[in-house]
């Protein structure tokens, strides 16, 4: 380590460092380390905020965002014609006389979310067969070796809980594999 590099701070982690100014003034840029930080370099009897340290007083002036805010939402109008019963105060966002497209039956899965590259029906048909493999196999590693040890532990009268489990996955209950990508048919 060179000389210059004679700052620590206090992280997530621990302490960290040595650091240079100018690693330091790059961790403020990004964000990492924020006002409240506490920081020490040689010299100083003890650890302080970075804000309160004239030497950084700089590296905060200059931070920016590094994007712009998003918009704020539309205000609020409450509907025009509420029928008899419902609660006149409660709001829609946008127009008044709006039409919100509603899903003719149960759940519909939102059209920008990834789909998954695992089937369904096979998923369904290993949990039934085989405690927890089904579970595995869509991306539930924890709950599939739960059902799995729970399974062998019990000599088998656990196996219960992974045939509800697959029935449930055959029957489109489950619509997520577990890296929330939605299951194909």
């Amino acid at each position: 380590m060179s000389d210059l590099a004679t700052w620590y701070y206090v992280g997530s982690f621990g302490q960290l460092g040595p650091l240079t100014k100018e690693q330091l003034e790059e961790l403020i840029e990004g964000g990492v380390i924020e006002k409240q930080t506490y920081v020490w370099r040689p010299g100083m009897s003890d650890w302080l905020p970075a804000s309160s340290i004239p030497e950084l007083f700089a590296a905060f002036r200059e931070m920016e965002p590094f994007a712009a805010p998003p918009p704020s939402p539309a205000p609020m109008q409450t509907m025009p014609s509420m029928p008899a019963g419902n609660n006149p105060s409660v709001a829609f966002p946008g127009p008044a006389n709006a039409q919100y497209p509603r899903p003719a039956y149960g759940y519909q899965m939102p059209a920008n979310i990834a789909r998954s590259d695992k089937s369904r029906t096979l998923s369904g048909v290993l949990q039934l067969l085989v405690p927890g493999v089904g579970r595995i196999y869509m991306g539930y590693s924890a709950l599939g070796v739960i059902q799995l040890v729970a399974a062998l532990m019990t000599c088998g009268a656990l196996h219960v809980w992974s045939i509800i489990d697959g029935v449930l996955i055959l029957s489109g209950q489950v619509r997520l594999d577990g890296y929330g990508r939605a299951l194909e048919d």
